[in-house]
């Protein structure tokens, strides 16, 4: 007897490259399991993408969805601020609405359009995580100058914004060898939920050039969270101002740490791909 086959629709975006397979499943319909989302996500023999994104039914008033996040190899993630932005785009265009609310793992975010057809957004992406403890890393050890020997590289900034992220200041970004550098950081012991590596070069006080290998993905053109992390981190370094554009191998976003509320604020683009359908 054939097995029963069931078909989803899907909705795929990217912000700066940064691409997602949206499941739009605020009729309460079960998640995907993690074997499958990894065969979806994978580039050659699914459909392909960075994140993995089911929209479900708020568990709170103040919220229109909550999202649960994936990587492209199956791990749940807490946030994703491209993919946020991305999902606040498509909500907001389809709820004829100019800002909501959405529920994460890192907390309840909140999202506005930042232009008139709402493919530009800001998201407020809450505070950053600066204790040691919640980022997290495995032993107290000071942020803002975290030695990882095997990376050969000077001590980084560790910051968290839903997720764990470690940033490198360089002289040049372009010479980095991400590929080679970046899964040893992510893997290093002293990150016990593993991390994301961002490597970042200081172009002035407003403008910072970074580089990024994703934890359970590996390099991408673009991360929301951590664009953020890295002007978190420049600011505590001394080397940025709160205001800062930076600039991804897939254009740039803007970030605002407001000193008022400790919130980070993160604009860009979310871009619509294709609709489609796949059986599993």
């Amino acid at each position: 007897m054939a097995q029963q086959r069931t078909e989803y629709r899907f909705t795929k975006m990217h912000g700066l490259g940064n691409d997602f397979i949206i499941l739009d499943q605020r009729d309460g319909s079960a998640s995907l399991s993690t074997s499958k989302i990894k065969t979806i996500s994978h580039r050659r023999t699914g459909i392909g993408c960075d994140q993995f994104i089911h929209i479900k039914p708020p568990q709170s008033v103040d919220a229109v969805a909550r999202l649960e996040m994936y990587n492209s190899d199956g791990q749940h993630v807490g946030a994703c601020g491209n993919g946020t932005r991305c999902v606040a785009s498509y909500l907001m265009k389809d709820l004829d609405v100019e800002k909501l609310s959405i529920e994460t793992d890192g907390g309840l975010l909140h999202a506005r359009a930042a232009s008139i057809n709402k493919t530009e957004v800001t998201v407020d992406m809450g505070k950053p995580v600066l204790d040691w403890g919640h980022i997290p890393l495995l032993r107290d050890v000071d942020i803002l100058n975290v030695r990882i020997d095997e990376s050969g590289m000077d001590p980084a900034v560790a910051v968290g914004m839903g997720n764990p992220h470690i940033v490198f200041f360089v002289d040049d970004v372009a010479k980095v060898h991400v590929e080679a550098i970046g899964p040893v950081v992510e893997y290093n012991s002293l990150f016990p939920k593993r991390t994301n590596v961002e490597f970042v070069q200081r172009m002035n006080e407003n403008t910072l050039r970074m580089r990024v290998w994703e934890r359970g993905v590996g390099v991408t053109s673009a991360c929301g969270t951590g664009a953020c992390a890295t002007v978190v981190a420049a600011v505590l370094r001394g080397i940025a101002n709160r205001k800062t554009e930076v600039i991804l191998d897939g254009g740039s976003l803007f970030i605002n740490w407001r000193e008022e509320d400790d919130h980070v604020l993160m604009t860009g683009p979310a871009a619509y791909v294709c609709d489609g359908t796949f059986e599993v």
